[in-house]
């Protein structure tokens, strides 16, 4: 049950920087499920392919499904915070200047740049 509600607050947290800056799956899922997870980079790109079926990764998901590496269940999970905090970034992130939102863009991306460098 702890890991079903780490996979939702992953889905959250997501959801919530998506919807502040429009990055997610390849920038946050990907990394936190291979760092927090334990997950093979295969495994958590076609996990997360999963997540963005409806419409965009239906052919390269059911690839990556094909050969083993997805996991629907943790994808369903994810989901659904995804939804949720998708909606809850988007409500902040239009109450804050483009100025702002840059910063936080870049900021993410030279965090998670700098940590997927320093560790691999």
């Amino acid at each position: 049950m702890t890991e079903i509600i780490a996979y939702i607050t992953l889905g959250l947290t997501t959801g919530i920087i998506s919807g502040i800056v429009g990055i997610g799956g390849g920038i946050i899922i990907i990394p936190a499920l291979v760092f927090l997870f334990g997950f093979t980079q295969h495994q958590a790109q076609g996990t997360t392919l999963a997540i963005l079926v409806p419409p965009i990764g239906l052919m390269a998901a059911y690839t990556y499904y094909q050969s083993g590496y997805v996991n629907l269940n943790v994808a369903l999970f994810i989901c659904i915070g995804f939804f949720i905090g998708g909606f809850a970034g988007s409500k902040i992130a239009v109450s804050l200047s483009n100025q702002v939102l840059e910063k936080i863009f870049g900021s993410i991306l030279v965090i998670v740049g700098l940590y997927m460098w320093i560790k691999k």
